[in-house]
């Protein structure tokens, strides 16, 4: 007797075979072409929604072959690039090849990396893979951690562990603000939006946040931080939690970290540092001295799918203290049956974040970090940093354009037909560039605003962008927006 279901949604190995083989000629003749494709096709969501079958869910299916290929077919031409050469936009970086593939292999064991016994071997390789990200960035060998979604999830991991060693001692119980303790949180007005869903999702409320002022160049002013917290504890505040910025979104500045070091230290407060973006860059010997203060931090966030290549998603929070997520997050309910290995507690994945079912994110991370090796990503990183610079170098050069802001790798312009124009004229301008760009196809670039001033912002984390991308992009740039000043001015 057969005893083998006959399920409508399984597929034989050899129909697999013939989807996924279509599948890959299709995906490797993308990444031999990508050059020569527009970054985006600039359709309209109306004209997109054209192109997807009907709006009634079907009765009937249709063999896998047929609807890979089509799905194939309708994302390679019919999406933004971020592994375009000249796509310099968002922090979403052009993935790594191994890591597609890791993703593939990834869904096809499909472990549950929520618990050790549901998913043996791939929990040690997040293990691993931690520990190396770690080491990468100049870290000492006992930070610990968990694989997360991105840059907000890698950043509420660490925040929700400050609350639960700062809050009052049953506040599990009795809630995080309980006898008006008051809680603050410290951090510059350039810090990423995350911390704003934080402080509302997590109990604190925005009357909690300190949006502390920045320097001339930059970075958060620590004398006015001190000069808070002092102030809070007068008023009976409870100073809590400072959040340092390892390369901030728009202009890429990194905070003084070891100042920040020091005052958390005088004060007792919990130190994060929302190195989503810039951290990488530590691991670059003549950067070194930029990060000076990592060692210090109680949490850092970073993302493998921002500067390190990886596919989205993949973030990682670290931290000093690897009991202060299990004091977070660790829970026992009774249906659980985790922990049966006699020898040794079970390394289960649910007690350091907020997910219990977890996909296997560092699979991808965990191979690129073995097929580049840390020699290989501190070249790349420097390689960006230099287009970057190169990117200033070329905007500063040139009559129509005015360079304005440059670290690591993310530099700031806006294009200026006449030195005499007004800062509205300018910013309306560039504003409409910016648009005019983005759905162009040529190039991608996002917008920072800087002191009033409306910039075009790139940043490169990108292993295909080249010189000539470069000075085409400042081509592109000039010439689009030669048309709209002329335009203007009809």
């Amino acid at each position: 007797m057969n005893n083998e279901r006959k399920a409508v949604i399984n597929m034989s190995g050899e129909n697999f075979k013939a989807s996924g083989y279509q599948l890959v000629d299709k995906i490797a003749a993308l990444l031999d072409d990508i050059y020569n494709k527009p970054v985006t096709t600039g359709e309209t969501p109306f004209e997109l929604k054209k192109l997807l079958p009907s709006s009634v869910l079907p009765e009937n299916g249709t063999d896998a072959i047929t609807l890979i290929d089509n799905a194939a077919d309708l994302l390679i031409n019919h999406s933004l690039f971020n592994g375009h050469p000249k796509f310099a936009g968002y922090i979403t970086s052009s993935p790594a090849p191994v890591g597609i593939l890791a993703d593939m292999l990834a869904a096809a064991v499909n472990p549950n990396v929520g618990a050790q016994i549901l998913s043996p071997v791939a929990t040690e390789i997040e293990i691993q893979t931690i520990k190396w990200l770690a080491q990468l960035i100049g870290l000492q060998s006992g930070y610990a951690g968990i694989m997360v979604s991105g840059g907000n999830m890698a950043n509420f991991t660490g925040f929700l562990a400050a609350r639960t060693i700062k809050a009052p001692k049953h506040f599990k119980e009795q809630g995080v603000n309980m006898n008006d303790a008051k809680l603050t949180v410290y951090c510059s007005k350039t810090t990423h939006t995350w911390i704003e869903k934080a402080v509302v999702l997590f109990g604190f409320g925005t009357n909690s946040l300190r949006w502390i002022a920045t320097d001339s160049e930059n970075k958060m002013d620590n004398i006015q931080l001190e000069q808070t917290i002092k102030e809070d504890i007068k008023k009976g505040y409870t100073p809590a939690i400072v959040i340092g910025t390892a390369g901030d979104v728009s202009t890429g500045v990194v905070d003084d970290l070891k100042g920040l070091a020091a005052i958390c230290k005088v004060y007792n407060l919990w130190f994060h540092i929302d190195g989503a973006y810039g951290i990488p860059a530590a691991a670059v010997p003549e950067l070194k001295t930029i990060f000076d203060g990592i060692e210090a931090a109680d949490s850092i966030a970073l993302d493998p799918h921002k500067w390190l290549y990886s596919p989205l998603e993949a973030g990682c929070t670290l931290v000093k203290n690897p009991n202060h997520l299990i004091e977070t997050y660790s829970s026992h309910p009774v249906y659980y049956n985790f922990d049966t290995y006699e020898a040794e507690r079970a390394h289960n994945f649910y007690e350091y974040g907020l997910q219990n079912s977890r996909g296997f994110r560092a699979l991808k991370v965990w191979l690129s970090l073995q097929q580049v090796g840390s020699n290989g990503y501190v070249e790349m990183i420097r390689e960006d940093i230099a287009l970057a610079k190169l990117f200033y170098d070329l905007a500063n050069q040139h009559p129509e354009l005015e360079a304005v802001t440059n670290n690591l790798s993310i530099t700031t312009l806006r294009y200026i037909p006449q030195k005499s124009s007004s800062i509205e004229y300018l910013n309306n301008l560039n504003e409409r560039l910016l648009n005019v760009l983005q759905s162009g196809g040529e190039l991608f670039l996002s917008n920072a605003l800087i002191n009033g001033v409306y910039c075009l912002r790139a940043c490169i984390v990108n292993f295909r962008t080249s010189k000539k991308d470069i000075q085409e992009m400042i081509d592109i740039i000039v010439r689009e927006g030669r048309k709209l000043h002329e335009q203007f001015q009809q």
